[in-house]
């Protein structure tokens, strides 16, 4: 009894820890958002002296910020569509097909996983830029290679995670289908889709929070046409001044529409992140 009493004060004390790792930050961001420019450029103050909704209103006209949400929203949701639809027609033949070099594929699948993404920065560059040499197809610079970029990054998480999903329904559930008369496409879209919306939604949670907050490649990848949110942040900070409260504000803004998202499913996202992890 001792022993867990103590478990669970120190589990409390750790986790009272970890909240305030957190919630500081947001905190220190949010607080610096309201205030004025005047009372963010010396020491921090925890209460702010003076309260104003100015940078909120500041952010849209010292910066394209609207251009960059669009940019980032186009470029998101796109990678986010491509990647589920792509990601389910493969988990759903590696769970439920028996083809040749199979295992191999899931193995390469997973193994994508092993490396960091800046390995694959340059090669993408050296591909797209062959690319541009021999079609004449600008893929730098452009939405489709932003989505491309962003889906090879996403999609092999994403492929590996349905097919765990897909692998805990009941293959009886299509075969009844089946005798009905329904073809095996006609049984995913109507049988097992709707019961693998949980982790469906997860994927998608998951590709779209991937391609919203990417850097690393929308910097080398994108141009001032297709600036996405990530990259449009910087534009605050010049050579001689940095808006902090403008640039809290955006952070905020720019956090939002996950925040959202995140409420809205987030069931679905617990309920399909544990079923895909168990299996």
């Amino acid at each position: 009894m001792i022993e867990t009493r103590n478990f669970r004060v120190l589990r409390n004390i750790v986790l009272t820890l970890l909240t305030l790792w957190v919630a500081i930050p947001l905190y220190v961001v949010v607080s610096t958002s309201v205030k004025p420019l005047a009372d963010v450029s010396g020491v921090f103050e925890w209460i702010p002296r003076s309260f104003t909704l100015a940078p909120y209103i500041d952010i849209w006209s010292t910066v394209p910020l609207a251009e960059y949400f669009k940019n980032s929203l186009i470029v998101a949701v796109s990678a986010t569509f491509f990647s589920v639809i792509v990601a389910v027609l493969a988990a759903y033949s590696i769970s439920r097909l028996a083809f040749k070099g199979k295992r191999a594929f899931s193995l390469i699948v997973l193994s994508t996983q092993m490396f960091p993404g800046i390995m694959f920065l340059l090669p993408l560059f050296l591909i797209y830029t062959q690319i541009r040499n021999v079609t004449g197809i600008q893929l730098q610079g452009s939405y489709l290679g932003l989505i491309i970029t962003f889906m090879t990054f996403t999609l092999p998480f994403a492929i590996w995670m349905l097919t765990g999903y897909f692998a805990s329904i009941p293959i009886e559930l299509e075969e009844a289908a089946m005798i009905d008369g329904t073809g095996r496409m006609g049984a995913l879209i109507r049988v097992v889709l709707p019961v693998a919306k949980p982790g469906i939604i997860a994927v998608a949670v998951y590709s779209f929070i991937a391609a919203w907050g990417e850097v690393l490649f929308a910097s080398v990848l994108s141009n001032e046409s297709t600036k996405t949110l990530s990259l449009g942040l910087k534009d605050y900070a010049s050579q001689t001044d940095v808006f902090w409260n403008q640039l809290m504000a955006a952070s905020v803004v720019v956090s939002l529409p996950v925040l959202i998202g995140f409420i809205l499913v987030q069931k679905h996202l617990v309920a399909g992140l544990a079923a895909g992890s168990v299996k």
